[in-house]
Formats: structure tokens, C-alpha cells, sequence
């Protein structure tokens, strides 16, 4: 998945982005409300870690842009503030969960891993396709009740197939999905994932398929 974090304090900027990026997450950080607004033209995230007290503007505005511009990308804020009214205004403003600080991490991770499962329509923290099932918080993967190996990426990238059934995926997609904005990793990097993904699935009841010039496409098999 695709993370974008907005918050001024670098060094709890990075210290959120590292904590993230172990998650196996694409994640970009923007430590001004311009670029973060920037960054949200012209790229698609599943999901915004949104600071409210930036130099340049408040993060109420881009959540109201965001909101005015009909995304339904799941926002948490991170506040300070722990007043009810405010909590309430953020809540109303369009804000699906928010936390105060000091954050802990490991309540960030499990807020993130809720809201990415809702967004997915999952209400566990496993999704299952096929005999194929992801477990997220552990971050292994079963085929018909069997462990199987996979890296961290090979993950991530199952999982944004299996969040994604029916639709083709093409290879910058993908590559959106689970590299962050400094990386830019050449498009033959997903062919070698998705070759590896293949083999660690030959034993399952899913596969991934080439739609050739259009990219990917995740399948059960039929029969």
C-alpha cells in the first residue's frame, strides 16, 4: 500500500516513516502542507498520516480539499490537541480516526492495518482469496492451510493483487503501490516479483496473468 505522511517535526516524521516503511508500505513524507498537496495531485494513496499544525497552512485545509474533491482516502490525524470539540470538528471535517501525542507506534501500526482493512472492505486482519490466505498483521501467507516463504514486497504486491480482484494492474500501478517517491525502481523489478509470486503460488488455486501491454491480472483457477 501507499502511505503518504504530513508532519512538520522531522524527526518524528522519520522515525513514523521508518516504523511505516518496516511495514513493507510504498510511504512518502511531506513536512509542509504544500507538499503534501503537491504530492496528493499527482498521486493516488491508500491511506494519510495528517499532522495538523504545519508552517504553512492548517492540516483541517487539506483534509477539507481532499474531502471537497470527493477522495475517500482513509485519513488519521496526529494532534496534540485532546479536546473533545476538537476531536468531533476533525471527525466531522471528514477525518476517519486521529491520535494524540506522543504517538505509539505500535498503536499506529494497528490503527493503519484497521483502516486499510476497511478501506478493502476486510473486516479481519486476514483476507482470504481462494485456498490463498493474508494474514496482515502477521504478514504471512497460506496456501490451503500451508505456510509458504515470501519476501516483504512479494507480499505487499499479493496483497495489492488480492485487494484489487478483477481489475488488470499495470506495472507503474503496481509499482506505486509499494515503492516510495525517492526509489524509482525500473518496471522489469515488478516482472521479477511477479515471476517469484508465481512460483510461490504454483501450489495454490489463484494465479497471476499476463494481459499482454496492459499488465497483470489475478485469477482463480477455474475447474
Amino acid at each position: 500500500m501507499r502511505i503518504l505522511v504530513v508532519e512538520d517535526d522531522r524527526i518524528l516524521g522519520e522515525a513514523i516513516s521508518q516504523r511505516i516503511g518496516r511495514m513493507g508500505h510504498g510511504l512518502d513524507l511531506a513536512q509542509t502542507g504544500s507538499q503534501a498537496n503537491q504530492m496528493l495531485a499527482v498521486q493516488e494513496y491508500d491511506l494519510i498520516l495528517l499532522d495538523l499544525n504545519l508552517p504553512d497552512m492548517t492540516g483541517n485545509q487539506i483534509l477539507q480539499n481532499l474531502r471537497k474533491k470527493q477522495s475517500n482516502t482513509p485519513v488519521i490525524i496526529l494532534t496534540a490537541r485532546d479536546e473533545i470539540k476538537d476531536r468531533i470538528e476533525l471527525l466531522d471535517l471528514g477525518a476517519d480516526d486521529y491520535m494524540t501525542k506522543p504517538v505509539d507506534f505500535g498503536e499506529l501500526e494497528a490503527r493503519c492495518r484497521a483502516l486499510l482493512r476497511r478501506s478493502q472492505g476486510q473486516a479481519q486482519n486476514t483476507i482470504e482469496y481462494g485456498n490463498v490466505c493474508l494474514d496482515l498483521q502477521a504478514c504471512t501467507v497460506t496456501v490451503a492451510g500451508v505456510l509458504i516463504e515470501l519476501k516483504q514486497r512479494e507480499f505487499r504486491l499479493l496483497e495489492v493483487f488480492i485487494g484489487h480482484t478483477g481489475r488488470v494492474l499495470s506495472k507503474e500501478t503496481l509499482i506505486e503501490h509499494i515503492y516510495n517517491f525517492n526509489e524509482n525502481p525500473n518496471s522489469s523489478v515488478i516482472e521479477i516479483y511477479v515471476a517469484r509470486l508465481r512460483k510461490s503460488l504454483q501450489d495454490s488455486d489463484i494465479h497471476i496473468r499476463t494481459i499482454r501491454g496492459l499488465g497483470y491480472l489475478l485469477e482463480k483457477h477455474h475447474g
